[in-house]
């Protein structure tokens, strides 16, 4: 009989509550604002962290987890008799972290060279909730005695379908990181302007530019609109955020729009708030599947 683990890191925003549920396991990210390093999800809430991002001098740095911490954890689930790991990480393209798990792949077998194992490595093309969801579906149905193939299966569809609508607020985080680059060549600023950003297998373009705050929701569901691959009765979207008060205006007008509550209304952590800055928004959709 199978006995499977599930893995991924803390820029899957997946909430305590259902990482508990779903006996999943998450590998912090290091980051370091203002000189100091802090364990996300261990040394501050994420509304600890958005006025942090407020007050620092600096723009924050995140380091990816390391081949050996993955390897020390894959270790850990062959002492304990799992026959499978099903790994999920953060965009491939975005971090480093998914290149570390593929070294780790080798140096486990160094260090448990007769182990049989098997990790199904997932690079998941996206950031946060987005990927921390499906995570939580796929645990779901593993715990309902589903077959590892067919949640990887629907796991995989759901990658090759995601996007992400993002706007800020403020892009002083945004810019200086240099992660979402459709950011950094963003101006007008000084004009009141704010970008409607698209997110796709990690690549960010500015789709729209809106005058003001209060035009932000209404032009992020606009490309929603124009983008999604279906908005019947079965669509289903998620909204993503921090400790702005537009969430609320955004999710009465997604509910007004689209007809239906959204899937779930997730904060986004710090390793992903280091990149999109404290004052964010965000709208997750499945698009037409990608290859």
């Amino acid at each position: 009989m199978r006995k499977i683990a599930i893995l991924t890191d803390s820029a899957c925003d997946i909430p305590a509550h259902l990482q508990e549920k779903y006996n999943i396991d998450i590998l912090p990210f290091i980051i370091t604002l203002d000189g100091t390093s802090y364990v996300e999800r261990k040394d501050f809430t994420s509304d600890e962290y958005y006025q942090m991002l407020r007050t620092a001098k600096g723009i924050p740095s995140t380091a990816h987890i390391t081949a050996i911490q993955f390897c020390e954890q894959y270790c850990k689930y062959v002492d304990e008799g799992y026959t499978d790991v099903l790994h999920v990480t953060i965009n491939a393209s975005g971090s480093a972290t998914y290149d570390a798990a593929r070294m780790a792949e080798n140096l486990l077998r160094e260090e448990r060279p007769n182990h049989e194992m098997k990790i199904h490595l997932v690079d998941s093309h996206t950031y946060s909730f987005v990927y921390g969801w499906p995570i939580c579906e796929a645990a779901r149905l593993l715990q309902n005695g589903a077959e590892l193939s067919y949640v990887l299966e629907k796991m995989n569809a759901w990658f090759s379908s995601a996007e992400i609508v993002l706007s800020a607020f403020s892009l002083k985080v945004m810019k200086k990181s240099g992660r979402v680059s459709a950011a950094a060549a963003f101006a007008g600023e000084l004009l009141g302007l704010r970008p409607i950003i698209s997110l796709i297998d990690g690549k960010t373009k500015v789709e729209a530019k809106v005058r003001g705050d209060a035009g932000v929701p209404a032009a992020m569901i606009r490309l929603v609109r124009e983008r999604a691959a279906n908005l019947d009765d079965s669509f289903e979207y998620m909204i993503g955020c921090t400790d702005i008060d537009a969430v609320d205006d955004l999710v009465k007008q997604c509910k007004k729009e689209f007809g239906c509550e959204p899937l779930y209304v997730f904060k986004l952590g710090a390793a992903i708030a280091s990149n999109t800055g404290p004052d964010a928004l965000a709208i997750a959709y499945l698009g037409k599947p990608r290859n």
